[in-house]
């Protein structure tokens, strides 16, 4: 199949785009700056401009029958006024903008869009949810169920269409594990906040296969969660994750702190969610690292 990808060049999509010129599919990329998408990405994938803010021309999609969504400005940084303008807006206005064009060109028979287990929202506590379950009332609550709905208009243009909530995405290379680690290192690391809150993590090969399982598998509708079988609470993932780096893991980390630090957005880190595969699963998705500790001894031995 020929697939179009945007955010290609970030901390999915490179290692995306890898996996499915391995099974031989070919790779059309959207990116704002496509000469510098295509120079980290390997020979043979082209490209065409994309911003989240603009319309996109059908012919960007170059033809492409599947198409995967992954671009947005990021999540972890703090929220100013303008900040969750631009969160908001990016997710919505360029996921309305990427169906618009898949529904103009009418080549597209498939769309993977990826959205968050913010979805449920931060006050759950340890309540298992899955794809079923309703949504939260915070700001990245809200934030998923508009960029949601803005995926999903693309069925009524006859796409199948699948929305894949990725969790917290483990590997060195970036997100909160290379945040983490320095301070593990040193053997300053510890639980954040009362270290009651789950963390639904999940290996960086499993959560770029399950958005490939997903876009080969157009059975696979509706709603996925992209996250471990085995979330576990905070204190635990730390001392996890001291245990494999050999470093002590006592070193608590005061909400107070991360608040003052980060301000609204510590919420995320503060209160987490209890968030369950069920779909993945259910579809007969193998998760490779289904264990916390297996899953970070790949990533850091």
């Amino acid at each position: 199949m020929k697939v179009a990808v945007t955010g290609a060049s970030g901390f999915l999509g490179t290692g995306l785009v890898q996996r499915l010129l391995d099974q031989r599919h070919t790779v059309h990329v959207l990116a704002r700056n496509v000469e510098r998408a295509l120079a980290g990405l390997p020979a043979g994938v082209t490209g065409a401009y994309y911003d989240t803010y603009q319309p996109l021309p059908a012919e960007a999609l170059a033809g492409a029958d599947t198409v995967i969504h992954l671009a947005g400005e990021p999540v972890a940084q703090r929220w100013t006024h303008e900040g969750k303008h631009r969160i908001h807006d990016s997710r919505v206005r360029g996921t309305r903008a990427v169906v618009a064009a898949m529904r103009e060109a009418g080549t597209v028979k498939r769309f993977v869009s990826a959205s968050a287990i913010g979805f449920y929202g931060g006050t759950r506590g340890a309540e298992p949810l899955t794809e079923d379950s309703a949504p939260g009332d915070d700001f990245l609550a809200r934030v998923c169920v508009d960029w949601e709905a803005e995926a999903f208009q693309a069925r009524e243009a006859g796409i199948s269409t699948a929305v894949v909530r990725m969790g917290v995405v483990l590997h060195p290379d970036g997100g909160a594990l290379h945040k983490m680690l320095p301070p593990f290192r040193m053997g300053a690391g510890g639980p954040v906040g009362s270290g009651e809150q789950y963390v639904s993590w999940v290996h960086r090969d499993d959560a770029q296969d399950l958005l490939l399982f997903t876009a080969v598998h157009t059975e696979v509708e509706g709603l996925v969660n992209a996250t471990a079988p085995t979330p576990v609470p905070n204190t635990f993932f730390a001392h996890t994750l001291g245990h494999v780096l050999g470093r002590p893991s006592v070193v608590r980390v005061p909400g107070f702190m991360l608040k003052a630090t980060l301000g609204e957005m510590a919420k995320v880190v503060l209160e987490g969610q209890r968030v369950l595969p069920t779909r993945a699963q259910k579809a007969g998705f193998v998760f490779r690292h289904p264990e916390l500790e297996g899953a970070l001894r790949d990533l850091l031995t």
